[in-house]
């Protein structure tokens, strides 16, 4: 296979890399200027996979210790730098993060360290439990783990490959290029099939990401374009288009984008008609490429890749919000942290390995692993001791209540205007405010993904029958609920889903399965709930999602509409609905409340908002306005959330909300002779019975019973 590109170090390729770098940075410095920067990635696997194969093919693995060799100069060539890094952010978020992280993040550093964050990201991605936690300072590894599966795998495929083609030339030569094609066509409809379906996992699974290193395989199979052409103005121009595309890409892409899938086609195809272009004419952008400074990037483009993102997440905790003088502080520490990386980790560390007889990159692999998941679970033991149980979660209630009493704890303070300094003990602590979650988590009653598991759970064994309906919003009720139902003889039901509420208008999830999926579970709880199976419905819900073809900026007049829609088959059959209108929503100010309480000196001040920073629109509670009078009501709570200046984070000693979406249930708790005095207000009680512990909230169905 003469034909095969060589392996040369090639100053346009390491331009590619500080195009690739600097989009990745000015992206998760700058989302709002550079929506699309992620792409960068992209353009690194297929770098990766021409590079990787072209080394392979020109030395085929087809015996077991030719498999070993390659492992082993990808370990001393990439795993010192990562593990000085990975070491480097324990460090850090021992001593800059705070403790409600430390467990979660010290989790992710072993899955980084073994190269599986990926993984974990991606069953995070489809976990509600986790689906609003921030990023970690080692969540970038993601794309390196894939990079490192396919390290992983790729000589086994080129090996087996070259192994199936021998013979004549021709025959030599094809069987490997069948099979990479083979690889690239089956991925990249894998990747377009999940990324409809399931693209939280399409995002992060290297299934999706495969068909993009062999892209670049290919290029290392195919023909090179011949000295001729690559001086032409036809190079010059192919290598511009291909440019063009990966910045296009950049910058016309975002969040709403849906990827990899068919719109990584254009930054991949891109990247791939720069390399194989190999533009050499004074017209071409070879010379913008291979210029000292995109060469200085390119070199060290692995190492600001590493550096980069621990800072940007790190930083934070010690400086405070990141503003233009400390994101460029960040990127010139990341320089000068990625420059002497190179020099003390990937070059001479790597000769070192080379020399040394007794640490060899096995050795190396086996004990910098050890030692990085030694050094997490330390910070995961720390956090354990920490934390607080259930039980002493309760028991520290209790010592709260008798030490302020009932009038200045929890909701009570809101209504007694009892005033709040928040340096006191907390309820519960940080820590286990993030953990403070309704039953419905632990139970599992969450329909997810494309809805089609569709779990009830049911709590309380009394005659007046109770649905709960709605997404994550509606769940959070649940502590409160309970109390009144086994104060009232209720049996409450759950019919919740993740974003997903009961409404008409399509959603815009990001695939069409699950947009289908929701207006399927909304039918589903209709022909469920509105036939006189209940006594009383109760409903709630953020609208954590734009209706199809809106902005979240315009959504709610569309929004309102598919509720009062809903709302109008909801109550035909008499069935009492009661709305809850829904809290407010700090993760406008406030990505997550309990972390911040616990990095802040001054948490009240710092962490809470005002009735307007905090507000959320809520279009199903306003859609009962259009409603006959009586067919529903709305129960409103905001007074025990907001004063007319301030909406605290800490109220009555009791951290309120568990991230910056959702209400911790020990604050629910508080609220629940509040809440159970604004139902029985507007719910009809046509019976009363006259056992004192029934509920007053009745119907002509339970009082049959």
């Amino acid at each position: 296979m003469k034909h095969v590109a060589k392996t040369v170090l090639r100053d346009d390729i390491q331009g590619l890399r500080a195009v690739a770098v600097v989009l990745v940075v000015v992206y998760h410095l700058w989302p709002g200027v550079l929506s699309g920067g992620f792409i960068g990635v992209d353009a690194f696997f297929v770098i990766s996979g021409f590079l990787i194969t072209a080394h392979l093919v020109r030395k085929p693995p087809v015996r077991a210790r030719d498999v070993g060799a390659f492992w082993m100069r990808r370990v001393k060539r990439l795993l010192p730098a990562a593990f000085l890094v990975l070491a480097a952010t324990l460090l850090g978020i021992r001593f800059l993060a705070p403790d409600t992280v430390w467990r979660d993040w010290g989790g992710q550093v072993v899955a980084a360290a073994f190269y599986v964050e990926n993984w974990g990201l991606a069953a995070s991605s489809v976990d509600y439990l986790t689906a609003e936690n921030p990023p970690s300072a080692v969540q970038h590894f993601w794309s390196l783990s894939v990079e490192e599966q396919f390290y992983l795998f790729w000589p086994l495929v080129i090996g087996g490959l070259f192994i199936a083609g021998t013979g004549p030339g021709a025959k030599r030569a094809l069987i490997p290029r069948i099979g990479v094609l083979a690889v690239l066509l089956l991925s990249l409809a894998y990747s377009i099939h999940l990324t409809g379906n399931e693209p939280g996992i399409a995002y992060f699974s290297t299934f999706t990401r495969g068909w993009e290193f062999a892209a670049g395989g290919m290029l290392a199979l195919i023909p090179a374009a011949s000295q001729s052409f690559r001086s032409s103005y036809a190079a010059s121009a192919l290598s511009w288009t291909g440019l063009a595309a990966i910045l296009y890409a950049a910058v016309a892409y975002g969040s709403t984008t849906p990827f990899p899938g068919a719109a990584a086609l254009l930054p991949v195809l891109g990247t791939a008609a720069v390399i194989w272009a190999h533009a050499e004419a004074g017209t071409s952008p070879t010379r913008i490429l291979a210029c000292k400074p995109s060469r200085f990037l390119g070199d060290h483009s692995y190492s600001i890749y590493l550096w980069h993102w621990p800072l940007i997440v790190l930083m934070p905790f010690a400086i405070g919000p990141l503003q233009w003088p400390q994101k460029l502080g960040i990127i010139v520490t990341t320089v000068f942290m990625a420059m002497l990386t190179k020099v003390l980790g990937e070059d001479n560390f790597r000769r070192n390995l080379d020399r040394s007889r007794i640490m060899t990159g096995g050795r190396f692999l086996l004990v910098g692993s050890l030692g990085i998941g030694l050094i997490s679970g330390a910070l995961v033991g720390a956090t354990a001791q920490r934390e607080q149980t259930p039980a002493e979660v309760a028991s520290q209630v209790l010592e709260t209540k008798d030490e302020l009493g009932d009038q200045c704890f929890g909701a009570s303070s809101m209504v007694n205007d009892c005033v709040d300094s928040g340096k006191g003990p907390l309820v519960p602590a940080p820590a286990a405010a993030k953990n403070d979650r309704s039953d419905a988590y632990a139970d599992k009653c969450w329909s997810q993904g494309e809805f089609a598991r569709r779990p009830v759970c049911t709590y309380g064994n009394g005659r007046t029958k109770v649905a709960l309906v709605g997404n994550s919003h509606a769940g959070q009720w649940l502590p409160a609920l309970q109390q009144i139902a086994k104060q009232r003889d209720w049996t409450i039901s759950t019919f919740l889903a993740s974003r997903c509420s009961p409404t008409d208008s399509e959603l815009a999830f990001d695939s069409d399965a699950s947009a289908e999926g929701c207006l399927d579970f909304g039918k589903w709880v209709l022909d469920r709930t509105s036939h006189g199976q209940f006594d009383l419905i109760i409903a709630a819900a953020r609208q954590s999602l734009p209706v199809q073809g809106e902005e979240f900026g315009t959504t709610w007049e569309k929004a309102t509409v598919g509720y009062e829609s809903y709302l109008a088959k909801w109550t035909v059959g008499g069935t009492p609905i009661v709305v809850i209108r829904d809290s407010p929503f700090p993760g406008n100010t406030v990505p997550n409340v309990p972390d911040c309480i616990a990095s802040s000196k001054r948490p009240l001040a710092d962490c809470s908002g005002t009735p307007k920073t905090w507000n959320s629109m809520d279009p199903l509670a306003d859609a009962v306005r259009s409603l006959a009078k009586g067919s529903a009501s709305v129960v409103d709570m905001s007074e025990f959330f907001c004063r007319a200046d301030i909406c605290p984070a800490i109220i009555g000693s009791v951290i309120a909300y568990i991230d910056g979406s959702h209400l911790t249930a020990t604050y629910v708790r508080t609220l629940m002779p509040y809440l159970a005095t604004k139902l029985e207000k507007v719910i009809r009680e046509p019976n009363r019975s006259t056992d004192p512990g029934v509920s007053p909230v009745t119907s002509p169905q339970s009082a049959r019973h």
